[in-house]
């Protein structure tokens, strides 16, 4: 009988990376080249951590390889860090291009997105990149899946952020079901990353306090508009990806929806009328169980606790490396707390098992390295005595009442 292995195989489903910025220009059209030169030359970068001298971690394979190794981790899905041509800050966060920002951002979104494939096809087993589109022309966007698609980024596409006021058809519009055929068709999932969607607060003292309070919330937006829009029903092989945003508001979330629905489709609505209800061919939750899981990040004890809620085969682990929020290097010290006391089958399906079937890696391509590299069995079982000096991940952090 063979033994168990015993180390785990870690995926993290929620990475960052990008181009250093003057690498993007081989793939930016030529017909860009000199209005690039012209931002380049002008641009000041506004976040710290890429004026840092590990910002490197975003492009430098040896590096980031070595960094991930030493944190436990064999691989990972990777959504955008860096700034990419013609925006003003990272792309992640982004509002909506105007009509005017349009033609060059969306550019510099096809840069990085051509930066992304190639940089992922030098280790095509262990990194699953997750490519952009924008949502002001669903021609361009439906272009852009079939390019996400036949180059290989397997982690999907970004949703943009389509906040209140941004000049857009809001998510749960019929205007997008292009896009949404298009992905279903060429089996590319959409993912909504925490910290997009936010409306501009201003610069103004309580801007930032502001937006930390309703970040998720806006962030949780794209689960309840495809749901409830019928999305899911329209094109049920869709598949959604929450990610870092947090699992434990899912089920109140559900619970919600679920109420809702049945009171639309009774009729329970009174004068509550906007257009003609539309009603759900199957329940929210029937829809969470087909079409979405939740990249949890820097998953907390007490949400792990709870899992079953959600069901432990929805809930994908992943460290956020690079940012400081994230667990790096402290992973191995994090999935041991939130972990301690787990079934190891559900651990190992919650840190990798998940994710290979969500993004298609080979456990047993991985297992090899994870034997070098990943976190020991006993370890995580043993639990956590005490934080690590440094670590600032919430995931360290006792839980208090929070809509994360």
């Amino acid at each position: 009988m063979t033994e168990p292995p015993d180390r785990y195989i870690v995926i993290s489903a929620d990475c960052h990376a990008g181009a250093d910025l003057k690498d993007y220009k081989p793939f930016l059209e030529a017909v860009y080249h000199d209005d690039f030169d012209d931002w380049a030359d002008h641009y000041v970068n506004p976040f710290g951590d890429l004026k840092k001298a590990d910002a490197d971690r975003n492009w430098d394979s040896t590096r980031r390889t070595r960094d991930l190794e030493a944190d436990g981790v064999v691989a990972e899905v990777i959504y955008p860090n860096t700034v990419p041509p013609f925006f003003p800050k990272g792309s992640l966060t982004a509002l909506a291009p105007t009509a005017d920002d349009f033609e060059l951002r969306l550019a510099g979104l096809r840069a990085h997105n051509g930066w992304l494939a190639a940089w992922c096809a030098e280790q095509p087993k262990r990194r699953a990149g997750v490519g952009q589109i924008l949502l002001n022309d669903v021609d361009e966007a439906v272009r852009d899946v079939h390019w996400i698609a036949d180059n290989g980024l397997r982690g999907g596409v970004l949703l943009p952020g389509l906040p209140p006021g941004c000049g857009l058809a809001p998510l749960h519009a019929p205007v997008y079901d292009p896009v949404w055929r298009a992905c279903e068709e060429r089996d590319v999932m959409v993912a909504a990353h925490g910290g997009s969607a936010s409306p501009d607060y201003g610069e103004y003292p309580a801007s930032l306090s502001i937006w930390l309070m309703e970040t998720s919330w806006f962030s949780h937006r794209p689960l309840w508009s495809l749901i409830m829009a019928g999305v899911f029903d329209r094109f049920p092989r869709l598949q959604l990806v929450l990610a870092e945003q947090g699992s434990g508001w899912i089920r109140t979330a559900l619970n919600t929806m679920d109420n809702f629905a049945r009171a639309i489709a009774h009729g329970g609505i009174g004068e509550l009328r906007f257009a003609e209800p539309l009603v759900l061919e199957r329940t929210p939750s029937e829809c969470w169980q087909t079409n979405v899981t939740v990249a949890a990040s820097f998953l907390h004890r007490d949400d792990c606790a709870r899992r079953d809620l959600i069901g432990a085969d929805h809930i994908m682990w992943g460290s956020d490396y690079p940012h400081a929020e994230g667990t790096a290097p402290f992973s191995k010290e994090a999935i041991a707390r939130t972990f301690t006391d787990v079934d190891r089958s559900e651990v190992q399906m919650m840190l990798a098992g998940n994710a290979a079937r969500v993004y298609g890696f080979d456990l047993e391509t991985l297992a090899p390295l994870a034997a070098q590299h990943g976190p020991r069995v006993d370890e995580v079982a043993a639990g956590l005595d005490a934080v690590p000096a440094g670590a600032t991940s919430l995931a360290f952090q006792p839980r208090v009442t929070t809509n994360v």
